[in-house]
């Protein structure tokens, strides 16, 4: 590739059709795969093997930014990154128009970007190269590019775009940009071989897009370079990290860079892809990844099924049993079950929206919650009284805090903690414990190799998750009162 070309992660998207383990605290593109994988590592390993020294540039949302982190650094120990920290989302036009002006500050107006989204299936990754490699040679002629997937089925919820006349490099013009067509079109388009679903992965210079995102939709551009000129930056364990304020990132219209861009620019060229593409967006897809029986049943997890028929049932720490049953999805998660016809497999996300309106903690939050130290899972809450279950990554460190209005009693299941009571610091060890009083300054820290796993029992008059006064922290959070999951 060439020495200007920066691969661009875009890391957003909840993933709402795939309610209940994909939830704003853990969505989709952090979601394991039956390979063990998520989408964002996967991802993460295509860009680096494309990158030519320069870091890879991920946009996300602020509260993902540490897990994002992390699944670079499992892409590849020590992977150069730069991550863009959205406040809020404003879909992918302002996104990428924050990473063109990374770019462009950083490299020069004529550094190609390969946007890619974090949560789509591509294989085999030298096939991806190849596109990319067209497309960059595209890019570097002044044209915007996406990439254009022949549909193999007639489907309804893509974008699709018509090939026009050849520009080289095995692209060509796009003649025009459709959303979404009905049923009836879709099969038309399915034989007539001149229509292609639009990927999502984008290449062009930084310049470029700029320039085109000035001319189509002004008002981001400008709003996005307010947005730019009050940006902080810092360093983090190597990588650098761009801040973006809340209040005039509030500002940016909310539009995706195909409505903004790509559908009215001039100059857009597509490189039919020779790779396997799939937007994993609900419960059929995501089904499609497990083997089926004769019956079109496919499991994941510890499922008995007796006599069904057209199924996909997956279950997360306890046994599922379904009997006679056909043409439906159920998914089992510790703190939601969802029971749905295959065939609305596209309306889970109403369900979603339903439990945000009442207000209910599961359409945002797992009971499990991931921490830049590791994570927590509540495993019983009462009046006056929680427990859970806090795992402590080896080397790692909750910070200074206190609470006005419980106290906690740790229990050291394996591992080793070093505990900071007050004045006083102490080592506690497997099958020991201590006490926390309300309104004591404490620390909990794992000096071992190993994890740390404890149970913490908090009781008193308020044991809501914002009672936390954060005093000091390795992690660069908010040192005050904050609402947001404890530590």
């Amino acid at each position: 590739m060439k020495k200007n070309f920066v691969p661009v992660v875009l890391c957003g998207g909840i993933g709402s059709r795939l309610w209940p383990i994909s939830r704003e605290g853990q969505p989709k593109p952090f979601l394991a795969l039956p390979d063990g994988m998520s989408f964002l590592e996967k991802t993460y390993r295509r860009a680096l093997s494309l990158a030519a020294g320069l870091p890879v540039v991920t946009v996300t949302h602020q509260d993902y930014f540490f897990r994002a982190a992390d699944e670079l650094a499992r892409a590849q120990a020590g992977a150069r990154g730069c991550f863009i920290l959205e406040p809020m989302a404003r879909n992918t036009a302002a996104s990428v128009a924050l990473a063109a002006r990374h770019a462009a500050q950083h490299w020069g107006d004529e550094t190609v970007l390969l946007v890619m989204p974090a949560d789509h299936l591509i294989e085999p990754d030298e096939r991806f190269a190849e596109a990319a490699q067209r497309a960059v040679q595209l890019a570097g002629e002044g044209y915007l590019v996406t990439m254009g997937i022949p549909p193999d089925c007639p489907e309804t919820g893509f974008g699709y775009l018509e090939v026009g006349e050849a520009v080289g490099h095995g692209g060509h013009e796009v003649a025009r940009f459709t959303e979404k067509p009905a049923k009836e079109v879709a099969e038309a388009w399915l034989r007539d071989g001149r229509h292609l679903w639009n990927s999502g992965v984008f290449c062009f210079t930084a310049g470029c897009y700029l320039a085109a995102l000035e001319e189509h939709a002004d008002s981001i551009a400008r709003a996005v370079e307010t947005v730019w000129a009050g940006v902080s930056g810092r360093d983090w364990g190597g990588r650098e990290v761009i801040e973006i304020g809340r209040e005039s990132f509030a500002a940016v219209p909310e539009q995706s860079i195909d409505y903004a861009v790509m559908e009215r620019a001039a100059r857009v060229a597509v490189i039919p892809a020779g790779f396997s593409w799939r937007d994993i967006g609900s419960w059929t897809a995501y089904a499609e990844l497990f083997a089926a029986d004769e019956q079109g049943n496919a499991v994941s997890g510890d499922v008995l099924l007796i006599d069904g028929r057209d199924n996909f049932i997956h279950g997360e720490g306890r046994l599922v049993a379904a009997l006679g049953i056909e043409g439906l999805i159920v998914v089992d998660t510790p703190d939601a079950l969802l029971v749905a016809d295959r065939t609305r497999a596209q309306d889970v996300k109403e369900i979603v929206k339903r439990l945000k309106d009442e207000g209910h903690a599961t359409a945002t939050t797992h009971r499990t919650v991931l921490r830049p130290w590791g994570a927590f899972t509540v495993l019983e809450e009462g009046e006056r009284f929680k427990i859970k279950r806090i795992v402590v990554a080896p080397g790692k460190r909750l910070s200074l805090q206190l609470h006005h209005h419980r106290s906690e009693h740790w229990i050291v299941v394996s591992g080793m903690a070093r505990v900071t009571n007050g004045e006083r610091s102490y080592f506690v060890h497997a099958n020991e414990s201590t006490f926390i009083a309300a309104g004591c300054a404490h620390r909990l820290e794992n000096p071992g190799v190993i994890d740390l796993v404890m149970i913490e029992v908090q009781s008193g008059d308020y044991v809501g998750e914002d009672d936390i006064v954060r005093l000091d922290d390795a992690y660069g959070r908010s040192t005050v009162t904050t609402p947001c999951p404890a530590a």
